[in-house]
């Protein structure tokens, strides 16, 4: 049983994986870049706002992109108090201005100081377990005591139980390494088999119908457990199948 899932896993990420994905996926939007710190910031943004219809979420990206002048490093460093106006307007979802402009402030501190946003993640410098790891960041993120109360939903943390989909699937896209030119690979020390699959409603459907999870509710326990059953499958990139759930519940209505 467990040969044939893999077998059959395997197959769907390799149709999937592949670089016809990029262009209708919010990971379009980091690629629109080569320097590491623009991939970090676009995609950061672009995984934050990844919730609704997927052309939605491109365009809001696009949109908020330019903004920064298509120039997002460049522009968190050296822009003018005057340069955020256009913010006041941004808004996807429950995402507004409040939120936009705190997480320009973020970045504008962080690199300031640090040349990867990897090392908000690693609390002592190295890479520990995931939920410790997601933990600190949530809470490193929100260490300015000015930190907009309303904005903490925007980033999710085991602590309060969250799935944490879209965190997870920015560190997919960071830390995956493989010769499909997809996922980035540009962070070292967080390694792909301490990845968590992102678990959204078309891999969690697809993970129970599979018979991959068992919980009742979708949550930090389910993630991880949907990613235990895929590390006995590869237990040095379980993320990959990501491609596998996610294509099957899209694409294939599985």
């Amino acid at each position: 049983m467990r040969e044939s899932m893999k077998e059959f896993l395997d197959e769907k990420v390799a149709y999937y994986n592949q670089p016809d994905f990029i262009e209708n996926d919010p990971i379009c939007i980091p690629h629109r870049f080569t320097k590491p710190q623009d991939i970090e910031i676009a995609g950061f943004f672009a995984a934050v706002l990844a919730w609704g219809q997927r052309k939605t979420i491109i365009n809001k990206c696009v949109s908020l992109l330019e903004m920064m002048d298509n120039a997002p490093y460049e522009f968190i460093l050296n822009h003018s108090e005057s340069d955020l106006k256009s913010f006041l307007h941004f808004k996807h979802r429950t995402f507004n201005a409040t939120d936009t402009l705190y997480f320009l402030d973020f970045f504008r501190r962080f690199y300031q100081q640090h040349g990867s946003l990897e090392e908000a993640f690693l609390p002592i410098g190295s890479a520990m377990e995931m939920e410790k790891m997601l933990i600190h960041f949530h809470d490193y993120f929100f260490a300015d005591p000015l930190a907009p109360q309303r904005t903490r939903k925007h980033i999710a943390t085991p602590a309060r139980k969250a799935a944490c989909k879209r965190i997870n699937m920015f560190l997919r896209w960071m830390v995956r390494k493989d010769d499909k030119g997809v996922d980035f690979g540009i962070w070292h020390r967080v390694k792909p088999s301490q990845l968590i699959c992102p678990c959204d409603v078309h891999v969690d459907r697809v993970g129970r119908k599979l018979g991959l999870i068992e919980r009742k509710q979708t949550d930090w326990r389910t993630a991880v457990e949907l990613t235990g059953r895929l590390a006995e499958l590869d237990p040095l990139d379980p993320v990959k199948y990501d491609f596998a759930l996610f294509g099957l519940g899209v694409e294939e209505k599985f």
